[in-house]
Formats: structure tokens, C-alpha cells, sequence
């Protein structure tokens, strides 16, 4: 099935197993883009986690492995806080071998890492936004990256969606496949754009509407409920006439918000939003919270998580699907006091997940969720990419693909 769903979703894609690697240096995009501490430890190793995979099957076949990846956002040059290194010592007890260290992703420090490498051996380059070539998606800073290696894999699912140098730069200048972690990506992903079982519900969160309203309208064509929470709410609510007091709006989306609720009713698609919230007069951790009677927000106050009735029918509207695609808190899930609606819908994800359901999360914020929740073994695909697996949602064509098709 993996196959099929990955050559279906990928423009026919040639795979890890396509390629013969040994004795080869691989040159491999992974998204170690983690969130690191101010002392500069990994918080949470699930995108390094992830990769493994591919790595070992690379390591067990005898190819020279180079992995390439960002971190952050440096302005195009060196910034010690954006450093690759502190994720050399979490890979390597995950690999349970030494990996090598290159301060540099291009030029003679690169060079001469990728040349001491025997077959079996990793070697991880610095952060590649450290060049201002890589976001430019510069064709010189691509063949620099390309003249290390003499394949190309892609396993960077967070990043595909993404026109970069390491992403779409690359497999113009060596031939090039898909790793492990972007077709098993490819093939849950295609369970919600295929055949879900149904009901097949969406549960929609985050803060701002603007980013998530090209899926909206693309899953109320899949879907049989829509579940809308988080900041992106309030402009729902709005829309509907709801007083929302000061809480996160975005006026130029209103519109387009009423019209995402017009149509859900016309396909018959019941659409959720907030019925009560947890709301405070200044956004801090020792805020005093007011749970509101209802959908409206005194004027006074800003909305910051659903509310205990919410997180109520929330949950019941999640145990009756057989689908669920989670993408995006239900607040401002970073302060204790505004997590608890986010980590109720972890908690309605993983009850459905053992009574059989599919449940699929999708990315960025919401892992951070699992995270903090230690749900995540129980949801049955937790997607590295949140940007990549909404735009393959709106049935967008991914640069990180299509460069490997072309």
C-alpha cells in the first residue's frame, strides 16, 4: 500500500529501495529543525526521531551518509544559537554510532568531513540557512551542495513545500528519491485525500485564519464534520455576529470565514465552533481566567482556549469519527493555565486511536501538543511537515516533489 499511495501523492517518485547506494555518498535533506533550549539542548527529538530510519538503511547498505538540514532562522549567515551540533549527540544514542560534525555545509570544512567518511559512516553539515544561497534557492549554493555527493535523498517532509536550494536546488544536479519518513508521510496523507474511513472528521486549529483557509475549503469537499478552535476561531465567531471582546481578529478574513461556514452548509458538513472559553484580561501565566457563560467574550477580555463545555463536545464529536486530521492547538497551549482544551482533543485523539480509529496529526504546533501531552505513540501517524501536509491538503504540487519528478 505504501507504494502505491506514495506513487499516487508523489508524481511517481523513485524510492530509498529504487537506489543503489553502496560505497555511494548520500547526500540526505532531514528536518532537524527542533526546538532547542536557551542552554542549547534538544527539547523534543521527534523530527530527529523520525529520519532514523532512513539513516540505518543507508548505514546497513554501506553508503557514505551526508545529512543536510536548517535550523531556525538566521539571516543567511552564522548565528551560534542556530547551530546543528547539539543534535549530533541526540542522534547518535538514537543511531547507536558516532556521527561527525562539519562546521560548515559547503566549502573545504564540508569537503574534507565528506572525505574521511567510510561507508557506514554520518556525517552531519551546519545549518544550511547559514548561507543566504539555500532560502534563495540559489543554482551556485545548490551545485556546491550537489558536487558532495553523488545521490540525493529527500527526507525533509517539513521542508518539501518549501522552493530552496536544498529542496528544489539539488535534484537538478544529482539523481535523486524519497527517503522512509517522506513515504510513509505520503502514504497516511493519502488515507485523508483518498478513502478515509468515514466519519472522517477535521479538527482545525492555530491562530490565524489566513493560514488554514485554502485546506478549510478543501477538506469541507472530504470531510463529514469540521472542528474549528484556536485563535483562527474568534474570526469565525465574528463572522457569525458573536461578540468576541479583544480577542485575536483578522478583519480582512471575515468574509471569507462566513463564507467557509456557508459552505459547509450547503454539503451538509456540520461545522463546530467554540461554544464557551477560558479568557483573561492580559495574556500571562498568572492571569486571572474567566470562563464565559457562552460563545460570546466580554468586551473586556481575550479568548485564550476553549472552554469545559467545548473540550466537552469537542471530544464527543472526535470518539464518533473513524477519521480524524488534527492540525493546530485549540489555544495558547505554551502557558500551562490555556493548554488544557489542546491536550483534551491529545486525549480524545489517543481514546479513539485504541477503539480503531485513524488518527492522523498534522505537524508543527500539534506535535509540540503531543509533546508536552506524551501522547504521541498513541495517534496512529504523527506528520513531521505542518505547512507540507496542508498543502498537499489543497492539493498543491510540493517543490521538494516535483524537482525529484522532474
Amino acid at each position: 500500500m505504501a507504494n502505491n499511495a506514495a506513487d499516487k501523492s508523489a508524481l511517481k517518485l523513485k524510492r530509498l529501495q529504487d537506489m543503489t547506494v553502496k560505497g555511494k555518498k548520500v547526500l540526505v535533506r532531514v528536518d532537524f529543525n527542533v526546538p532547542l533550549s536557551k542552554a542549547g539542548k534538544v527539547e523534543d527529538d521527534t523530527r530527529i526521531k523520525e529520519t532514523v530510519p532512513t539513516i540505518k538503511s543507508l548505514i546497513e547498505a554501506g553508503a557514505k551518509i551526508i545529512l543536510i538540514s536548517h535550523l531556525g532562522r538566521p539571516k543567511g549567515k552564522p548565528e551560534a544559537k542556530y547551530s546543528l551540533k547539539p543534535a549530533v549527540a541526540v542522534l547518535e544514542k538514537l543511531l547507536g554510532s558516532p556521527v561527525a560534525f562539519a562546521n560548515d555545509c559547503v566549502g573545504p570544512e564540508a569537503e574534507k568531513a565528506v572525505a574521511a567518511l567510510k561507508p557506514g559512516a554520518v556525517v552531519l553539515l551546519e545549518n544550511l540557512r547559514f548561507h543566504a544561497g539555500e532560502e534563495a534557492n540559489d543554482a551556485g549554493f545548490a551545485k556546491q551542495l550537489a558536487k558532495l555527493g553523488d545521490l540525493f535523498v529527500q527526507d525533509a517532509f517539513g521542508a518539501i513545500h518549501r522552493a530552496h536550494a536544498s529542496t528544489a536546488g539539488i535534484p537538478k544536479y544529482l539523481p535523486g528519491a524519497i527517503g522512509l519518513l517522506v513515504q510513509r508521510e505520503l502514504e497516511f496523507l493519502d488515507r485523508v485525500i483518498g478513502n478515509p474511513t468515514r466519519p472522517f472528521l477535521a479538527v482545525i486549529g492555530g491562530a490565524k485564519v489566513s493560514d488554514k483557509l485554502g485546506v478549510l475549503n478543501k477538506l469541507l469537499d472530504r470531510v463529514d464534520a469540521l472542528v474549528i478552535g484556536g485563535g483562527m476561531a474568534y474570526t469565525f465567531l465574528q463572522a457569525q455576529g458573536v461578540s468576541i471582546g479583544k480577542s485575536l481578529l483578522e478583519k480582512d478574513r471575515i468574509q471569507e470565514a462566513q463564507s467557509v461556514i456557508e459552505k459547509a452548509y450547503s454539503k451538509k458538513v456540520e461545522c463546530l465552533l467554540p461554544a464557551d472559553h477560558l479568557a483573561v484580561r492580559e495574556i500571562k501565566a498568572d492571569a486571572q481566567v474567566t470562563v464565559t457563560q457562552g460563545m460570546a467574550i466580554p468586551a473586556d477580555l481575550i479568548g485564550v482556549d476553549i472552554g469545559p463545555h467545548t473540550i466537552e463536545f469537542f471530544g464527543e464529536q472526535i470518539a464518533k469519527a473513524k477519521t480524524i486530521f488534527w492540525n493546530g492547538p485549540m489555544g495558547i497551549f505554551e502557558i500551562e493555565a490555556f493548554a488544557k482544551g489542546s491536550l483534551a482533543v491529545a486525549t480524545a485523539m489517543a481514546e479513539a486511536t485504541q477503539k480503531g480509529a485513524i488518527t492522523i496529526v498534522g505537524g508543527g504546533d500539534s506535535l509540540s501538543v503531543l509533546a508536552k501531552s506524551g501522547l504521541a505513540s498513541q495517534m496512529t501517524h504523527c506528520s513531521t511537515g505542518g505547512g507540507a501536509s496542508l498543502e498537499l491538503l489543497e492539493g498543491k504540487v510540493l517543490p521538494g516533489l516535483a524537482a525529484l519528478a522532474s
